[in-house]
């Protein structure tokens, strides 16, 4: 039986199993912690950064950090969410983020977080690159213009041999997530449907799957992100 240990989120008193990650911890306790490219049941890679906490004075990404007994968490935190903020802004402004004119507007995380955030004007200046929309393949399109390189699609989406479907390609500015062609062409239609929703944003669209939501039906049409885990109940 695994062990459980008391650590604290912003002076709140939480439990949880010795060694399971942060963010999942602090959900299981009724704390919401913002992130991006994790995703449950997928390997952490901790490369968006915004769940980054402080943990006993230390700035760590909380999806990659186990919980230790007696660990003294703070994440709502002015100087924590202006981290938090700045990192959601320079997403926006790398990419080509035309949200009105988006597929998954009232589905996507990134548009979420924003509004959690009152983000209205992003703080840096636009660099709208010139991307491409891969359209090659018959079940998804690739809109390269709003990826925003979690890894999600890499880590969760695989065939039945465990090859994952995409992978990057290329370094640096220029690196990009791309289906791999001919692995890419097998994939079924349930598998399709979940690389769309493995996104948290608008890069990975099943073809004829648009729009499907009308305004105000949509997932945060009608309550911010996180208010879920903010509004449930601790598990025991």
């Amino acid at each position: 039986m695994a062990k459980i240990v008391n650590f604290t989120i912003d002076g709140k008193d939480c439990i949880a199993e010795e060694g399971l990650y942060l963010v999942q911890a602090a959900k299981n306790n009724g704390v919401y912690i913002p992130t991006l490219c994790n995703f449950e049941g997928v390997k952490p890679k901790g490369s968006c950064r915004i769940c980054t906490v402080r943990v006993n004075g230390r700035l760590m990404t909380s999806c990659t950090t186990p919980v230790t007994d007696g660990m003294k968490v703070e994440s709502n935190m002015e100087d924590i969410n202006e981290l938090r903020k700045a990192i959601i802004e320079l997403l926006f402004v790398e990419g080509n983020h035309f949200c009105p004119a988006c597929e998954k507007s009232g589905n996507c995380e990134l548009q979420a977080l924003a509004y959690r955030f009152q983000i209205m004007v992003p703080r840096y200046p636009y660099t709208f690159p010139q991307r491409k929309v891969d359209a090659s393949n018959p079940k998804i399109i690739k809109e390269q213009n709003r990826c925003i390189m979690c890894k999600r699609c890499i880590r969760a989406i695989k065939d039945e041999q465990g090859r994952s479907l995409f992978a990057y390609k290329k370094r640096g500015h220029k690196s990009e997530v791309v289906l791999d062609p001919i692995l890419g062409r097998q994939m079924s239609d349930e598998l399709a449907r979940k690389a769309m929703a493995v996104c948290p944003v608008g890069s990975i669209l099943v073809r004829e799957q648009g729009f499907i939501h009308p305004i105000g039906t949509r997932k945060y049409d009608k309550m911010p992100i996180g208010s879920e885990i903010e509004m449930s109940q601790p598990s025991k």
